[in-house]
């Protein structure tokens, strides 16, 4: 089992909060650093001191770290042109040495892109799955040939498909709940199908729908990593585990239902229960970047059980 830290910059983190973070997940042990891609806050937070951009953090990053694998959960369709993210996540790789892993999905946060005059359109997916076809098909390109691409949403004419990432391909991570069309899109495109936030009774489901897909695709549903993300809160001992979730916002027992939370004990057993269900990743949401001791907690007295 692998263990990722996930952020949520756009609560409130500068580029200095998030690379003490990303270092300390690299010096105690975990499998990676994720950021989400958003540019507002969230709730009723102030987002202070304001949003930072997930790729040129990811840049940042991939030169202040050796080890960890680095990526998004997930970059929104609605952001960048499939052309300029692929040329992005590709020079990140090379900046990293082969750690990238680019999460996508369709986008969600309407008022977001009102706040910063980013387009919005009522249907998504078609856009998602054309960017999808563009970005993997830039990368699977041969060096010397060209890449064409006519579809309803963006069209590609003659393109030297350049730069190629170390990685082929970079791992891609499709995310979302829904029973259909998100399963099949992971298993045409995916090597990783992420869950976020699920109820914790309906992440077997999930992972059987997309089974499923690869199954009607003619794909091995085990050539696919499958994974979860959910709030983590842990405390040594219950006042200690209380503190930490009325920091974020939390109560302890809707913790508990919820998500990974708990004192260290109840942390294992909830991802053992995730491994049970075919997890091999998963994206410990941590909300609160300022307590390393909490990562610390979690490295010491969860991650050697898992």
């Amino acid at each position: 089992m692998q263990l990722r830290i996930f952020t949520e910059p756009q609560q409130g983190a500068s580029y200095d909060d998030l690379l003490r973070v990303a270092q300390a997940t690299e010096r105690l042990g975990f499998d990676a650093f994720f950021r989400s891609d958003h540019y507002l806050a969230m709730g009723s937070g102030s987002g202070l001191p304001g949003p930072t951009d997930a790729w040129t953090t990811l840049a940042g990053l991939a030169r202040e770290t050796s080890r960890i694998r680095l990526g998004t959960l997930v970059s929104s369709a609605t952001f960048r042109y499939p052309g300029v993210l692929a040329i992005q996540a590709a020079q990140v790789d090379q900046m990293s040495g082969g750690r990238v892993e680019l999460g996508l999905g369709a986008g969600w946060f309407e008022r977001e892109h009102a706040a910063y005059g980013i387009p919005f359109p009522p249907k998504r997916f078609g856009l998602l799955e054309e960017q999808l076809s563009i970005i993997t098909g830039l990368w699977s390109t041969p060096e010397g040939s060209r890449f064409d691409f006519a579809g309803d949403h963006y069209t590609l004419t003659d393109s030297p498909a350049l730069p190629k990432p170390v990685q082929q391909p970079i791992p891609v991570i499709i995310g979302g709940n829904g029973p259909r069309r998100t399963p099949a899109l992971a298993a045409k495109f995916a090597a990783e199908y992420n869950t976020s936030f699920p109820p914790k009774d309906e992440i077997a489901g999930k992972f059987g729908n997309v089974r499923k897909a690869c199954e009607d695709a003619s794909r091995d549903p085990d050539s696919l990593v499958y994974s979860a993300a959910l709030i983590a809160v842990c405390g040594s001992d219950e006042a200690e585990f209380a503190r930490r979730a009325a920091v974020v916002g939390r109560e302890p027992e809707e913790l508990r239902r919820n998500g990974l939370a708990g004192r260290p004990q109840e942390l294992v057993d909830g991802i053992n229960a995730l491994k049970e269900l075919g997890a091999g990743h998963v994206y410990l949401q941590i909300l609160d970047l300022s307590d390393l001791d909490h990562l610390e907690l979690i490295a010491a007295e969860v991650a050697p059980h898992v």
